[in-house]
């Protein structure tokens, strides 16, 4: 399998299915490990980042979750290539920079991905469709275990596993659901439930995480510190304060329904409209309007799609998929076009009309 051929397939994040899919798009889980008497990479030089890569290489084939796993230097790959498997929440922007000593391994269904020299030596990730933290915790907890087997990690009896950044050492976890919640920002209680959260010790993000802003009615919540807390103890505190949002979601929802029925149901017909109609259209309008479109296959008022279809779109629509579908170098309005293009074909297969709401 080539990196190529990922485009043809639908990550297992954006299958839509799972605990309360209308609402959680995907649980994510990441750990960060480093390598003992080995520098950090922002002060570990060429031949010891490469020392780490190839320690890495010869690891990940004891492992039985990385067998037949993908692997690339980052440095074989092209810049759209990069911005692909960023798309694809496959690796951080972060380590797309510089892509000197760096690499990245992934199995081939994409629930789990490493990579390797970014700000730690390794970001191990596991990601699942909808509320399935209990699973992706299952899966990570065994493959840390395979890798501890094989590497040395650096780990202090006082402080747990040690990081680049402090906040991530303890036990150097980071868990993330990524939520789509329109009706809460619709209704102006967004900022409300976005306060709550940050007093808890929790942090908001948009759809592709750090620095990035809220788009398209998607936040991703995860926790900001995992010194002094067990793995545990997070992934219970973070269930909690998610099953919260949920149900308030589904409340906003219920209740627009019941007494805005017909200006939300004008609101996603016209998304539609304008998504099947449109002949040139931007990533974000794209965002925006898939986001309702979403909506209104959750909530039953469009039927006969497919919510991984719309999940699969978000990607495809995305800058670097257009590239890779088109093989080729797009620049701003042929990609414009390209988007447009490709989502008139792939909502057009399911022939949607008014008819589908009876």
């Amino acid at each position: 399998m080539k990196l190529d051929d990922l485009i043809n397939q639908v990550s297992e994040w954006l299958r839509g299915t799972g605990s309360d899919s209308d609402i959680v798009i995907s649980s994510r889980i990441r750990l960060a490990r480093n390598f003992t008497g080995i520098p950090f990479p922002h002060w570990a030089n060429k031949e010891q980042e490469n020392k780490v890569i190839e320690q890495v290489k010869a690891g990940i084939s004891q492992s039985a979750h990385l067998k037949n796993s993908l692997f690339f230097m980052l440095s074989d790959l092209d810049n759209i290539d990069k911005q692909f498997l960023v798309e694809r929440h496959l690796m951080s922007h972060e380590h797309a920079t510089h892509p000197d000593t760096k690499a990245i391994c992934l199995t081939s269904n994409e629930v789990i991905s490493i990579m390797i020299n970014e700000e730690d030596h390794l970001r191990i990730q596991v990601m699942k469709s909808g509320f399935d933290l209990d699973d992706a915790w299952q899966i990570i907890n065994k493959l840390d275990d395979d890798l501890s087997n094989n590497f040395p990690f650096a780990f202090s009896k006082e402080l747990g596993y040690l990081t680049a950044c402090p906040t991530n050492t303890g036990t150097a976890m980071r868990v993330s659901i990524m939520l789509h919640l329109p009706v809460l920002v619709m209704t102006r209680q967004i900022d409300r439930v976005l306060d709550a959260i940050a007093k808890l010790s929790f942090t908001t993000r948009g759809l592709y995480g750090e620095g990035t802003q809220a788009s398209g009615n998607f936040f991703q919540i995860s926790n900001q510190v995992s010194l002094g807390q067990k793995e545990e103890e997070i992934l219970d505190k973070l269930k909690g304060v998610i099953r919260q949002i949920i149900d308030q979601e589904k409340t906003a929802r219920q209740a627009l329904l019941s007494k805005h029925k017909h200006m939300l149901e004008d609101k996603i017909w016209r998304s539609y409209g304008t998504l099947i109609n449109a002949h040139i259209i931007t990533s974000q309008e794209t965002v925006e309007l898939l986001s309702m479109l979403r909506l209104g296959q959750d909530l039953g008022i469009i039927k006969g799609l497919e919510r991984y279809l719309i999940n699969e779109l978000f990607i495809l629509t995305q800058p670097a998929h257009l590239q890779q579908i088109e093989k080729k170098k797009l620049n701003p309005q042929e990609r414009d076009i390209k988007r447009a293009e490709l989502i008139r074909e792939k909502l057009s297969i399911k022939k949607i009309n008014k008819d589908n709401t009876n």
